[in-house]
């Protein structure tokens, strides 16, 4: 396809919560509205307190929407807490916190799964309610749960990341359900369509963020046969995680804390790399191209140069290398 038409094209990003909203954000902003779609991250998702509960869904829809709590990272800004301190003043559990308006989407979101609608509609639902263009959907309609076997035996993900503090020691990632779980077929009709300008990974925690959207079958071997470019951002800046447990999870699975760590992971698959300009100088796996870019976004401005960045590295690449060309 021409230049001028692939940089017309659609835009897939798979994303986790807090560090992918970021991006995500980035590129809803500078691409033309309908543009992008987001694949978020379920395997966080649990029930609580009779709730369904989307973390990454939540926090991908409020930085989309304009929403979201920039300081605290994650809930809606200017949320009242009314109900939490109900809720404990009557015994109950608080260790995850609900907000007051945080909570109106977990209720609605479970009373319309009760009545038979799936997640993707209940998600297109709310996106097109609060006015978001991109398209937003879950890695699958079915169930998956991402477990953290630990020192202290085997915790939900919630348990280990909210109310165990990230304090055990990983020994161990699973995907409960993956091997089963159907991918979102927009996704995968999104994966074949060589009219695609690019598949993005967002610097969201690859063991728990993007690895459970490429653990359900099919999806990674669609990313390594797919014809437009993948590139990736690195979640870690000069060995240190820019939020979240990132980097404590590789010291303790034995592997490296560091840019190039993550790339290996995605190493099959990738075509370029945006990497922090601290990590310039990284050795990348073979066939990736490395993209120095400053990638610490604290603004809305460092969001839109880091989504241009990508776009760039993304138009740069002509064409994936044959299978097998990687190392």
């Amino acid at each position: 396809m021409s230049a001028r038409n692939q940089r017309d094209g659609h835009v897939l990003a798979l994303s986790g919560g807090v560090g992918g909203a970021k991006l995500a954000l980035g590129l809803a902003r500078i691409l033309p509205p309908g543009k992008l779609t987001v694949v978020a991250n379920t395997g966080d998702d649990f029930e609580h307190l009779g709730l369904r509960i989307s973390p990454d869904l939540d926090t991908l829809t409020y930085a989309l929407a304009g929403l979201d709590d920039r300081e605290r990272g994650w809930g809606r800004a200017e949320e009242t807490w009314t109900f939490m301190r109900a809720l404990t003043s009557l015994g109950g559990e608080n260790w995850f916190q609900l907000g007051d308006a945080d909570l109106a989407l977990h209720v609605e979101r479970t009373w319309r799964l009760r009545t038979g609608f799936t997640l993707t509609e209940v998600t297109d639902h709310i996106r097109r309610t609060l006015g978001i263009a991109s398209r937003l959907l879950p890695m699958s309609d079915d169930p998956v749960s991402t477990r953290v076997e630990t020192d202290e035996g085997w915790l939900d993900f919630q348990d280990y990341f909210v109310r165990r503090r990230c304090e055990p020691v990983v020994r161990k990632v699973a995907f409960v359900g993956a091997e089963r779980a159907r991918a979102h077929t927009e996704m995968l009709a999104m994966l074949r369509d060589p009219a695609l300008r690019a598949v993005v990974l967002c610097p969201s925690n690859p063991f728990v963020s993007i690895e459970p959207i490429l653990a359900i079958m099919g999806v990674r071997e669609m990313l390594r046969d797919c014809p437009v470019p993948v590139v990736a951002v690195s979640p870690i800046i000069g060995g240190k995680a820019v939020k979240g447990p990132t980097a404590k999870m590789f010291a303790e699975l034995g592997l490296e804390p560091s840019a190039r760590a993550v790339a290996e992971r995605y190493r099959d698959f990738l075509d370029a790399y945006v990497v922090d300009e601290a990590d310039a100088g990284m050795t990348p796996p073979e066939g990736v191209a490395i993209v120095p870019e400053k990638t610490l976004m604290l603004s809305l401005e460092d969001r839109d140069r880091v989504a241009r960045a990508v776009l760039a590295a993304a138009d740069a690449v002509s064409g994936k290398a044959p299978d097998g060309d990687r190392g």
